[in-house]
């Protein structure tokens, strides 16, 4: 998991710029291929090695495709209607693909085995590229200058050092000599790129583009979806698995409250965007997400322990993502001329993923806290080592990982999970409130700007 999202995160701000210099279809289907050739791999593959090797390759075409693929339909429906349409359809795909996906994928592992899970991608892959090639003309930046392979060469470095001290921080400790290392070449890495973006008279990423309010105020709410529905969502199967003891499917099921309003409501929030503009709905739909996150606090605090406890939370959560998350999208892309598509979409998209890996990480610790926190304080408190030895085991392990409880050990067992969980939820609402409160802000400098210059 952590190779392919490294790899994703750092290949995203180069794939974007070179779909708008080489030509977004080109690039796209490369990005496709390697996609596809590396599943197969993975499918294949006879050592974790060889598996970590290929999720690498995965990770990057990945990462790649999906910079090309919001740049292409920037670029291919430049009206506001007709682009608010193209990105509600997408929206809908991809929630579709966020609902049933896990759902899937552990039909295709119980009944043919895990190898499956990837080597399906070959098919669809071939079927993509059919469609590529019948419907999806050649597009490019009108204007092509020599390629910034300084600017290249030090975001990917920085992002890649960036990324891989946030997820592997946890596993070799913060404070290690490796990830300081990594941490101070992630840091020069990126001075340099900062540096050279600012001398080069055609940089791959214009920061100029910061100063445009609508690209801000959209990119706080990429960061914002980010910083709270989909890290979320990795953890609470372990509150339905190892603190009520679902088995995997019931909590797939029990998801699907959380996941299928990602599929319903991307034409809604596009054809409000479209009526009360970004500034409003995206706001707005975080703010649901951190309404819902504080709902499922109440649930877990208040009602008995139960899916039914959780699940208004679980649906108002998914409506605010439902609302926010396309939007964020198409009006980070809008918001600058057609040209620079690409790079939008690779600013965008890799602000994402860096709040996405940041918060994982993030939330573990968090939900960890408030698990030792609980243990350290009970009746029967434990000191600080066993406390955290005991935390860990709960969340990998669940409630039962001793042969032998009495009622009183499961009791305090289960209210420990509860606890983390209230906190984690409790986070999360915040984290999605503060970046509301941000993308409003910066929205508003658009408003005000207006206004301004109306007088």
């Amino acid at each position: 998991m952590n190779a392919y999202t490294i790899a994703c995160t750092s290949i995203l701000m180069v794939a974007g710029t070179l779909a708008d210099r080489l030509g977004r279809r080109r690039v796209f289907t490369a990005s496709m291929i390697l996609f596809g050739a590396a599943s197969l791999g993975c499918g294949m593959a006879q050592t974790i090695a060889m598996l970590i090797a290929c999720r690498v390759v995965q990770g990057a075409g990945g990462g790649a495709m999906l910079i090309c693929l919001i740049a292409i339909l920037s670029n291919a429906y430049r009206d506001g209607a007709e682009r608010g349409r193209a990105f509600a359809i997408w929206g809908i795909v991809f929630g579709t693909g966020l609902g049933i996906g896990p759902l899937f994928g552990g039909l295709i592992a119980s009944l043919v085995g895990w190898r499956w899970v990837f080597l399906i991608h070959g098919p669809l892959t071939v079927l993509t590229l059919v469609l590529v090639f019948a419907t999806i003309r050649e597009s490019r930046a009108a204007s092509t200058h020599k390629m910034d392979l300084a600017g290249m060469v030090t975001l990917s470095l920085s992002v890649l050092g960036l990324t891989s001290f946030i997820i592997e921080g946890p596993k070799y400790g913060f404070d290690s000599p490796v990830m300081i290392a990594i941490a101070v070449a992630a840091l020069v890495s990126a001075a340099i790129f900062v540096a050279a973006e600012r001398l080069s008279s055609h940089p791959m990423v214009d920061f100029s583009v910061f100063r445009i309010p609508h690209f801000t105020g959209a990119i706080m709410g990429s960061a914002g979806v980010n910083f709270s529905f989909w890290p979320l969502l990795i953890y609470l199967p372990l509150y339905f698995e190892n603190g009520i003891g679902y088995d995997r499917t019931t909590t797939g099921f029990i998801l699907l409250a959380y996941t299928l309003p990602a599929l319903l409501l991307p034409p809604l929030g596009e054809q409000l965007a479209l009526r009360y503009s970004p500034r409003n709905v995206i706001p707005g739909g975080l703010l649901l997400i951190g309404l819902g996150c504080w709902a499922i606090t109440l649930g877990l605090a208040w009602a008995p322990p139960g899916w039914l406890a959780l699940l208004p939370g679980c649906i108002l959560t998914g409506v605010g993502l439902g609302l926010a998350n396309t939007p964020s999208s198409n009006a980070a892309t809008g918001a600058v001329d057609a040209d620079r598509a690409g790079m939008a979409s690779g600013i965008e998209t890799t602000v994402r993923y860096i709040a996405l890996s940041a918060n994982i990480a993030l939330m573990g610790l968090v939900l960890l806290i408030g698990v030792r926190s609980f243990l350290l304080h009970s009746a029967g408190g434990l000191d600080g080592a066993h406390a955290s030895e005991m935390a860990e085991r709960l969340l990998t392990d669940g409630i039962g990982f001793d042969t032998i409880l009495s009622p009183q050990q499961k009791l305090d067992r289960f209210l420990a999970l509860r606890q983390g969980f209230e906190t984690l939820t409790l986070y999360a609402g915040l984290a999605a409130a503060f970046f509301a409160a941000s993308s409003f802000i910066a929205f508003r400098r658009d408003t005000r700007r207006a206004v301004g210059l109306a007088q």
